[in-house]
């Protein structure tokens, strides 16, 4: 199957698109009917979206803003240097084009509880970051009349804050239960505090006059890799459990297509045999010297799901069920999953001649 007609996307409407920046867009989309259950998110998830350009399918994963009561699907765009996409959607798309796009996906984030005892909950951003702590925020503080979110956001400069807006509306309504605090790399503050890179030291330094450690009950982390590494290098030096400490790192890097595949060279033998599950179906897909699980899935004509191709985005995770790959990159695969057996098919080449893959285990 070519990947272009894959089934696994459905057609959104753009029915708003807001400026949040003079490089960063909010695009509100409306499923087609009959597939809203298929788009019920929980705050902190993405879709993935595709377009087809001069013959060649871009992919990329965008996260969600919008909070559960908004009764909206909104996801935040922002342009990246070299990404054909982001371009493309900041500068072009308008109300009333048809984007495609897959279900939400992703396990950074949380459903809030309103029988939830009253807790503390943090969030940590950079840039565009920002865009599912946000859904996480607005979320909670809806759901969870108790509870409390502290933010740090880091930017560049106050014209590069996206959903500034939201954010002070935010706070305008739970005064008492909402904390931003803004940090500016290129741009003076009256606190030195508040001027320069939102790191470890610095982390370290503002979190305990917001909330006390060992009150946060949960830890969102979103930007690029160092602030994640960053972020969480000083909230387990301030005692907070790594496993309530949640990362979620972007890559500045346009989401790639599938390197073309040449397949198994005449008379050569392949290196391993993989039985590759996906929707219930089962094949046997032999797969060429560095070639990874979802590369060789691809050229044999299976609809696999795929985005970033970086190790970034988990929409190619699948459960290896029998044999060992080796993955190159992992950016988002909790610990609990490796060991589960879970990879980045994307990233992932056998150490052994025998593989079983499955795309639909959970």
């Amino acid at each position: 199957m070519n990947a272009v007609t894959s089934t696994r996307f459905h057609p959104l409407r753009v029915t708003r698109i807001d400026r949040e920046t003079l490089d960063a867009i909010a695009v509100t989309l409306q499923p087609p009917p009959h597939t809203e259950d298929l788009f019920r998110f929980t705050p902190g998830q993405y879709l993935t979206l595709r377009r087809v350009e001069d013959g060649k399918e871009l992919r990329r994963s965008y996260s969600i803003c919008a909070g559960l009561d908004e009764g909206a699907l909104r996801v935040g765009i922002k342009r990246v240097e070299g990404g054909r996409f982001s371009a493309w959607a900041v500068d072009h798309l308008k109300p009333g084009d048809v984007i495609d796009a897959m279900p939400p996906e992703g396990r950074f984030g949380m459903m809030p509880d309103p029988a939830a005892p009253p807790r503390t909950i943090l969030g940590i951003a950079c840039g565009s970051g920002i865009t599912p702590v946000l859904s996480i925020a607005s979320s909670v503080l809806a759901r969870e009349p108790n509870s409390r979110v502290v933010l740090l956001y880091g930017n560049r400069s106050g014209a590069d804050i996206m959903f500034r807006t939201a954010l002070e509306e935010l706070k305008d309504r739970h005064l008492d239960r909402f904390a931003v605090v803004h940090v500016l790399s290129r741009e003076k503050h009256e606190l030195d505090s508040l001027h320069g890179r939102l790191d470890a030291a610095r982390i370290q330094a503002l979190l305990p006059g917001l909330v006390p450690p060992g009150a946060i009950a949960e830890a969102f982390l979103c930007g690029p890799t160092g602030l994640a590494d960053a972020a969480t290098q000083a909230l387990t030096s301030l005692g907070l459990p790594a496993a309530h400490i949640h990362a979620e790192h972007f890559t500045p890097a346009p989401g790639a297509a599938p390197r073309p595949a040449p397949g198994i060279a005449p008379g050569a033998k392949p290196v391993a045999m993989a039985d590759i599950t996906i929707d219930g179906v089962t094949r046997r897909i032999p797969l060429a010297d560095g070639e990874t699980v979802l590369e060789a899935g691809l050229r044999a004509g299976l609809d696999l799901p795929w985005s970033c191709r970086g190790g970034m985005c988990c929409t190619c995770r699948a459960k290896v069920v029998e044999g060992e790959v080796e993955m190159a990159t992992n950016y988002s695969l909790q610990p609990w999953e490796i060991e589960a057996g879970f990879a980045l098919t994307c990233q992932s080449r056998p150490k052994t001649d025998r593989l079983v893959v499955d795309y639909d285990a959970t």
